[in-house]
This record gives structure tokens, sequence and C-alpha cells, in this order.
């Protein structure tokens, strides 16, 4: 799978950690930075990452900021981004069976190393189940259609 991966400073730590994971796992991974702790605008990077899930460039992405308040904001400004925050394997298995999550957001700051990684594992392996949720995804696509 083609994983783009971003962070803020403060997740900047997990984001390096989980690149290595995520690559152990096979996966074809980017990082579309921040490539240091020095302080950076956590917009820039959700919406480069967005961007670029959206023109499917990517098949998912991850993005890791210090609480993980921030990049979901960010992220789910950008059309057809369904950006998920994951605090556990729970609502990470569900942000992909019933939100069909494109965007994975986490917080570095909140969890540790393994539970990062099992988070994004659940995610990955758990497929979207259709249905009625694809219905209420539809209704979202409809909302960002809408003209304000």
């Amino acid at each position: 799978m083609r994983i783009v991966i971003g962070a803020d400073h403060a997740g900047f730590d997990s984001k390096e950690r989980l690149k290595k994971f995520l690559q152990k796992l096979g996966h074809d991974v980017t990082d579309f930075g921040c490539y240091s702790t020095e302080p950076v605008d956590f917009p820039d990077v959700a919406l480069l990452v967005s961007e670029a899930v959206r023109r499917k460039e990517f098949d998912k992405a991850v993005l890791v900021d210090g609480f993980n308040g921030a990049m979901p904001l960010a992220a789910n400004k950008v059309h057809g981004i369904r950006a998920v925050a994951a605090y556990d394997t729970i609502s990470a298995r569900f942000a992909a069976a019933h939100e069909d999550c494109n965007v994975l957001c986490l917080g570095g700051k909140t969890h540790g190393e393994l539970a990062l990684e099992e988070m994004i594992r659940v995610w990955l392996n758990t497929p979207f189940e259709g249905g009625k949720y694809q219905k209420r995804l539809d209704k979202i696509t409809a909302i960002e259609q809408k003209c304000y």
C-alpha cells in the first residue's frame, strides 16, 4: 500500500518511529514532514498530506500531532478526506469499518509507541463495511458539495 505520513513538531518523534513500522510491514511510505522538532504550523503539513490523498497519489495517510486534535481539524477541510482521530484500537477499527477513513490521525504525546503501532495495524487490516455506512458517507459528500 502507498502511504503518506506527516506530523507537526509535537508528533515528529512518533512519526519517525511509525514510518519505520509501516515500512517493516511492507508498505511504501513517503514522508511529507516535518523533519525535526523545530516548530511548524500543523495546517501546512495536514494540507500537503490530505491533498495528495485526495489526488489519489497515495492510498492512505497517517498524521501525527501532539494530542490528536489539530491534524484532523485541518485535514477534514479538504474535500474527500475522511480524517479520524483514533485513541485506541476500537476507534481505529471503527474509523476503517464505519467511516472508510483515508487519513488516520494519532497523538504522539498521548500514546506510547506500541499503542500507536497497534492502532495503525488495526486500521489497515479492517475493511470498510459499506451498506448503511456508505449511505452516511454519501451524505457527507453531499455536504462537501454544497455552496455556502
